[in-house]
């Protein structure tokens, strides 16, 4: 997908032009052992069906598969690796010492009724066969349609803002954009994108997935009906396939919620 070669432009510009990260072009999996790598596909199966399993019951359970003794700090050290944790309300949630601004969530009891009204913004983990990137997706609440995706080998904030422009580049903006506390959604620069669209921000309350329901779902979709199907070798690899399951996602696939329309039938209000 990139050349190396003394004749071809540097690899910023060629990041550029492909609409990627950098990072993805300099990816190499290394750093974790194959037992870490190992663990983190089962930590990743598991947390995809029990999201409310935290470290302690995940290193139980793994233990149980795997015959093996895991400690617990093991799980945390490769959950905070993959950027999960459990799904349970956490004491003092309406206390907030860090730095960065928290804004309240703005959709209990919302009536959503149309389109690019909501949005929301989360990321998962995704798994390659020998190393893991990340996935960043906008989904519009109404249509579940997916705005705009990207992957990213770290978790900095940048690939999250460039989805964001991306998708307000694609289909204007919302009303509303909610995210979770992240450090990526909570940064200057992913903030000011909206600030500077005048569009209300909205926050989980913090270990409140529920909050954020129709990305968690996708993101289940996702990884039961392509991700570990295919078992991805290289982020290009996985790129593609994402965005090919993306594409039937809001083109062909029927949801129920939807009376059996697909996303891009909603969104645009399209009738068969």
């Amino acid at each position: 997908m990139t050349d190396r070669d003394s004749l071809s432009p540097p690899m910023v510009v060629q990041a550029k032009l492909l609409g990627i990260g950098r990072s993805s072009i300099y990816f190499r999996p290394q750093g974790l052992s194959s037992r870490d790598q190992e663990l983190m596909k089962a930590i990743d199966e598991l947390y995809t069906a029990y999201p409310f399993y935290g470290s302690r019951k995940l290193a139980k359970e793994l233990g149980r598969q795997r015959k093996e003794q895991i400690s617990r700090k093991c799980i945390q050290r490769l959950m905070r690796i993959m950027g999960i944790e459990a799904i349970y309300p956490k004491p003092n949630l309406s206390q907030n010492n860090a730095p960065h601004p928290i804004f309240p969530y703005l959709l209990r009891n919302l009536t959503i009724n149309h389109s690019n009204q909501v949005w929301s913004t989360d990321i998962t983990y995704i798994r390659l066969k020998h190393g893991f990137v990340y996935l960043v997706a906008i989904i519009d609440w109404y249509s579940r349609l997916v705005l705009a995706s990207r992957l990213s080998t770290t978790m900095e904030a940048g690939f999250c803002v460039e989805v964001a422009k991306e998708a307000i580049k694609k289909y204007g903006c919302p009303e509303i954009i909610n995210s979770d506390q992240g450090v990526q959604f909570t940064s200057e620069a992913f903030i000011n994108v909206w600030k500077e669209h005048q569009v209300t921000i909205s926050m989980d309350g913090r270990g409140r997935a529920l909050d954020n329901i129709f990305v968690e779902r996708l993101w289940r979709s996702l990884k039961y009906e392509n991700i570990y199907l295919n078992d991805y070798e290289t982020v290009a690899e996985a790129r593609l396939g994402i965005d090919n399951y993306f594409t039937f996602y809001n083109t062909k696939r029927i949801h129920q919620s939807l009376n059996y329309q697909t996303p891009n039938e909603v969104h645009f209000q399209q009738k068969n």
